[in-house]
């Protein structure tokens, strides 16, 4: 075997190219899984801590020894990447164990159950060793080349055993990207999204509102994926922990932001935010709604205008930031912004479409579902381009190693002598005892933060 093996996210990226061609020995993985978050049970749990059972369950059509190789998803903000097995499942009712043969008007034949494995988990490798089968020789000459894999012989009939904790987290000698401008293009994207979502929460381009109940009803979501109500297995967190079956660590927590806004989760909600700033109303009657959504926005009778601020509000830059997007979205002023985002990720539709609406052209409802639903996974594809390119990476070095690349070095800094450089930063219990550098326009914050997970190990990881 090679002496010089690829780091582990360098194997990650080759299992994501020939994922349709590696299989994996889902047994050994979950016979030596540590969970790493707590273990829910799937339910509602009253006033009196009694659990409700859902009136349906999922079946495995499959004993599988082997799966398929899932996707890997990388955390925001901390050095943890999981791996999504999916799984094909029926639905069936407990009580008789009768299958749901048809949900909406939709064959209930073709669901799928999906099983997260954390593989490592803030810096730390969390599975081992992978067992697996390979059926492409081009995968598997790569994998060998690479020095992953000691034999010598393609033979698709053989399991192949790949340490994962004998390679380095990260690759030595690789540039990271220059970080300037990502926590602005982050955050508009964000606050437009966060508006999508908010009127879409209920709406479909797909099914009209009678098959969503249904789907509703079945644990189904908009997408058609299992969605069962879950809640904590113990009643109360101080008596799990005090028994053990909870255990606590400290998560460190890497993000981006401005010299203005700390990260992302300064921002506020789309709905939040329009509580906060604005007026809607009847256009006829003048009636003011005392609770304002944005299901109003494209309601015709709907009217929206500022909000007279008292002089106890107090106006910040994450004001500042979302104000001119959502004046722009609902027309109150033209300024661009929202135009400017939706071209640059490829939803001009959408950007159609609004500057049609405040011209004055009736617009249905339909046109307006499927332009929002369509530009909100243009968004979310331009938002996770960015992670993938630039943050991953540099918040997994940062998360492994502890230390910033060397061509971003700069002097740490305490959170109360950050604040006084930049007074308009605002701060967390847990940021306040974090660690700050200054890396061009932009501000690394590295702070813990207390986690829990269920204890010991699992058989069966249901996400």
């Amino acid at each position: 075997m090679a002496d010089n093996k690829i780091s582990l996210l360098e194997l990650i990226d080759i299992f994501a190219e020939y994922r349709k061609n590696i299989i994996i020995n889902i047994k050994q993985l979950q016979e030596n899984y540590q969970r790493k978050g707590i273990k829910r049970i799937k339910g509602v749990r009253n006033e009196n801590h009694e659990v409700t059972q859902p009136w349906l369950r999922t079946e495995y059509l499959d004993n599988a020894e082997y799966v398929g190789m899932g996707e890997f998803e990388f955390n925001h903000n901390t050095a943890t990447i999981n791996m999504l097995v999916k799984r094909k499942v029926k639905l069936a009712k407990v009580e008789d164990k009768i299958p749901i043969i048809e949900v909406a008007g939709l064959l209930a034949n073709d669901l799928n159950t999906f099983n997260n494995y954390t593989i490592v988990s803030d810096g730390k490798i969390n599975v081992k060793s992978l067992k697996v089968k390979i059926s492409s020789k081009k995968a598997f000459d790569l994998l060998k080349e690479k020095g992953v894999l000691d034999a010598e012989v393609f033979d698709f009939h053989t399991e192949y055993s790949i340490q994962l904790d004998k390679l380095p987290l990260v690759p030595f000698g690789k540039h990271y990207s220059n970080i300037d401008g990502l926590f602005y293009q982050l955050a508009e994207i964000k606050v437009l999204s966060s508006i999508i979502s908010a009127y879409l929460k209920e709406e479909s381009d797909v099914f009209v509102p009678e098959q969503l109940q249904e789907l509703n009803k079945h644990y189904l979501s908009k997408k058609v994926y299992l969605n069962f109500p879950t809640t904590n297995e113990y009643n109360n967190i101080t008596e799990a922990l005090a028994d053990g079956t909870l255990e606590s660590r400290v998560s460190y927590k890497i993000d981006i932001g401005s010299k203005d806004i700390l990260n992302l989760s300064k921002l506020y909600s789309a709905n939040k935010f329009l509580d906060r700033m604005y007026r809607v109303y009847d256009k006829e009657t003048g009636e003011i709604f005392t609770k304002p959504n944005w299901k109003m926005a494209f309601n015709e009778n709907i009217a929206f205008r500022h909000r007279l601020l008292s002089s106890r509000t107090n106006i910040t830059k994450v004001d500042e930031l979302m104000k001119p997007i959502l004046d722009d979205f609902i027309g109150l002023d033209d300024t661009g912004t929202v135009k400017a985002i939706l071209t640059k990720v490829g939803a001009n539709n959408l950007a159609q479409l609004l500057l049609d609406k405040q011209s004055g052209k009736h617009i249905s409802k339909d046109e307006i579902v499927a332009a929002l639903t369509a530009a909100n996974t243009k968004l979310e594809q331009y938002a996770e381009k960015i992670y993938q390119d630039k943050i991953y990476p540099l918040v997994f070095y940062i998360g492994c190693t502890g230390m910033l690349p060397d061509e971003m070095a700069s002097p740490a800094m305490s959170a109360e002598e950050l604040a006084a450089k930049y007074p308009n930063l605002r701060f967390s219990k847990n940021e306040q005892q974090g660690t700050f550098f200054e890396v061009g326009d932009s501000i690394i914050s590295i702070y813990g933060k207390t986690e829990y997970y269920s204890k010991g190990l699992v058989a069966n990881v249901e996400s």
